[in-house]
């Protein structure tokens, strides 16, 4: 038995325990409660000019396996608005990927914040020709480059670069963030004075109860769902007045946020949970490291996420959660009733305008409403809080320290090998509904009828979707970043190469550029390069649409050209295509 379970929460005892260890709360000043930092108010201006600014994504919303860095602002589903450097400063990154956030740059300001604009769709023309010189130098379409401070040095207000939807956007908007300079956490940009419209208290759609009985959580945990009721920031359960609650129990809720205007169903800035008055769970999302981002599949329940697509936000702690967003907590949020008398809850829920909407209800402590928890597996006890491994003669799995978010217990199993391009069994690693924070490393032995395909030779999963891996001393290796069943592939396919606009001998005098969409079949791309005349010239892809093209410069002159593109991917098969055109 776990020895937090020594210190089981009464309630009366409760106010005396927090009046020896006070956290110097105050919950008379909503958006003070939960910082000590001393933010400015005026130093940033709006990245953009629409008015008023609306808002298609909010700090620290609940997105796949990471919170919202940033926020984004709408651009009326268009792009090419003007973005404007928020503060004077230098540009200190230029960012180009072909995911993420497509075209980006950073500046740093000289008040310890750093500023982000994401998705662009292009830079003033300044910034692009020195964009353009570090691609050719580098011959990459993708660079991460930190000027010095001198070489791009910025005014409030001057035009930067262009909104866009470049990268993994999922429409035309512009991602901003501001930062810590010396710390790179990212920060709830409306802390420091970018303000938007809001009215709105945050909405509450359901709340559960999760039966914790002083075990680990896991997707086994038995949960309970009570429908609410009301609106404009008051909410009761529907229904129900009392409940029953025997035993260990940990709440959650769901919730979301709406902004004045055109706002999507956006995060909330705090959950609050108090029993009789007493705060025993706070989360507020202030700002976060991006290291630790991923851990919101243990701040929420990640099995019924990954089953429902609905985002119970738990309020208690897993003992693996790095996470820095929670205070107040009492027994990491887990709540012994066990005094069978009745207590008052409550939930507080603020967005970052300090907007409330509170939930409130009552728990009869009752023992005989206690319900019992499944029975351990016969799985092997994997502890959080070190490095785990599991070995068969055809198998090697290890977790890293840092991997769980609780104690689990393994299960592995081996099926019989798949039909197709499958050179072993496949291995049952667990389940799909453990998060995981940093991923683990897994080690399968082939089958003999992989030799003359080594170099070839990768780990997929279930879906048959790679995992990456390369074969040395006899095993092939791999990395995933989730569980699941696994065996090992390969693939000899070369990417495909498919001409959009342009075909050998074509005259393409009157086109602004030469467009193609490649794939692959498994591996992945690893790269794309273009050649006129001999010479490598850009070519820039959009991953979203599989859209590769090259804008033709000054440097084709009119007349007849050879160009050949050659793409590769992760296993180093080679497609190349080769014509020649005219302009």
């Amino acid at each position: 038995m776990h020895n937090w379970r020594l210190y089981k929460f009464n309630i009366y005892t409760g106010l005396l325990l927090f009046s020896i260890t006070c956290l110097n709360i105050s919950l008379s000043k909503a958006q003070q409660v939960f910082s000590n930092n001393k933010y400015p108010l005026t130093d940033f201006r709006y990245p953009l000019d629409i008015v008023p600014p609306e808002l298609a994504g909010s700090f620290g919303e609940l997105r796949a396996n990471h919170f919202h860095s940033g926020i984004d602002f709408r651009t009326n589903q268009r792009t090419g608005y003007p973005v404007y450097a928020t503060a004077d400063g230098y540009v200190s990154r230029l960012r180009v990927q072909n995911s993420g956030f497509g075209l980006a740059l950073y500046i740093t300001h000289p008040n310890g914040y750093t500023s982000v604009y994401g998705h662009l769709s292009r830079f003033n023309p300044k910034i692009a020709q020195i964009v353009k010189q570090l691609q050719y130098a580098k011959k990459s379409y993708e660079i991460d480059e930190f000027p010095n401070a001198d070489l791009i040095q910025v005014r409030k207000g001057e035009v930067i670069a262009y909104s866009g939807n470049t990268g993994s956007s999922g429409g035309p908007h512009l991602h901003f963030e501001l930062r810590d300079s010396k710390t790179e956490a990212t920060i709830n940009p409306q802390l420091l004075g970018i303000e938007i419209p809001d009215h709105i208290p945050p909405v509450i759609h359901a709340m559960y109860v999760y039966r914790l009985n002083g075990l680990t959580f896991n997707e086994f945990t038995p949960k309970q769902y009570f429908q609410v009721a009301g609106g404009n920031g008051t909410y009761t359960l529907n229904k129900v007045n009392t409940i029953n609650l025997g035993g260990e129990v940990g709440f959650g809720i769901v919730v979301n946020d709406r902004h004045d205007g055109a706002s999507g169903n956006n995060g909330v800035y705090s959950i609050e949970l108090f029993v009789d008055d007493i705060a025993v769970y706070t989360s507020a999302l202030e700002r976060f490291s991006f290291e630790n981002s991923r851990a919101i599949n243990s701040h929420i329940d990640y099995a019924t996420a990954l089953k429902t697509k609905q985002n119970i936000q738990k309020s208690f702690v897993d003992p693996g959660n790095p996470l820095k967003i929670y205070y107040n907590l009492v027994n990491n949020g887990r709540i012994d009733f066990a005094d069978e008398k009745l207590h008052k809850v409550r939930y507080v829920i603020t967005d970052a305008k300090g907007n409330k909407s509170t939930l409130s209800f009552n728990v009869q402590a009752n023992n005989k409403a206690t319900i019992a928890s499944p029975k351990a597996g016969d799985g092997i006890l994997f502890p959080y809080s070190q490095m785990n491994e599991y070995t068969t003669e055809d198998v090697k799995i290890v977790l890293p320290k840092g991997t769980l978010y609780n104690d689990l217990s393994f299960v592995y199993k081996k099926h019989s090998r798949p039909q197709g391009n499958a050179f072993s069994a496949i291995h049952q690693v667990q389940n799909t509904l453990t998060p995981l924070h940093t991923g683990f490393d897994i080690w399968i032995k082939p089958d003999s009828s992989l030799n003359k395909y080594q170099s070839k030779a990768l780990i997929v999963n279930s879906s048959y979707v790679s995992q990456g891996g390369i074969f040395e001393n006899g095993w092939v290796k791999a990395s995933p970043r989730t569980f699941g069943n696994f065996f090992v592939a390969i693939d000899t396919i070369a990417p495909s190469i498919v001409p959009v606009n342009i075909s050998n001998g074509k005259n393409m005098a009157g086109l602004a550029k030469m467009s193609f969409r490649i794939s692959d079949n498994l591996s992945g791309i690893k790269s794309f390069n273009g050649y006129i005349d001999g010479k490598w010239v850009l070519m820039e892809f959009d991953t979203k649409t599989a859209n590769l093209w090259h804008s033709f410069d000054e440097n084709t002159k009119a007349g007849k050209h050879s160009f050949e593109l050659i793409v590769v991917d992760m296993k180093d098969n080679v497609k190349r295509y080769a014509i020649d055109f005219y302009r």
